[in-house]
């Protein structure tokens, strides 16, 4: 199976915090490929530069150590966005979603509000 992983569950791993379930550390462990959106790097930065969080140092290259893929945002992903529900206004959970859907990935995610979008989404 190949993951696309939430912000927040990249910054759990990286950061090897409890919030990360079991289920959701063997998921990973066990994909045969994990992505992390240009997306979660977009967001997570300027979370950090309105000082609501810290970013691990060398972020870009962190991720790439642990085996994940960086996954860019292409306009096939962006046209597709038009095309979820909306059951979620988030405009970064929909371009993770939209990748989903058009890479044919699982989205890995704690975000209850994820829930309806069923099989795109693994929630944990």
């Amino acid at each position: 199976m190949n993951l696309l992983l939430d912000s927040h569950i990249v910054l759990w791993w990286l950061s090897d915090d409890k919030r990360l379930s079991p289920r959701a550390r063997r998921l990973i462990e066990r994909a045969d490929e994990v992505f992390v959106s240009a997306a979660t790097t977009w967001e997570l930065a300027l979370k950090v530069s309105l000082g609501k969080l810290r970013m691990p140092e060398g972020f870009l290259e962190v991720v790439e150590e642990q085996g994940f893929v960086h996954l860019p945002i292409t306009p096939v992903h962006a046209m597709a966005v038009r095309d979820l529900p909306r059951h979620h206004r988030d405009p970064f959970d929909c371009i993770l979603l939209a990748q989903a859907m058009v890479e044919g990935l699982r989205l890995v995610s704690a975000d209850r509000a994820l829930a309806p979008y069923g099989r795109l989404v693994v929630r944990v």
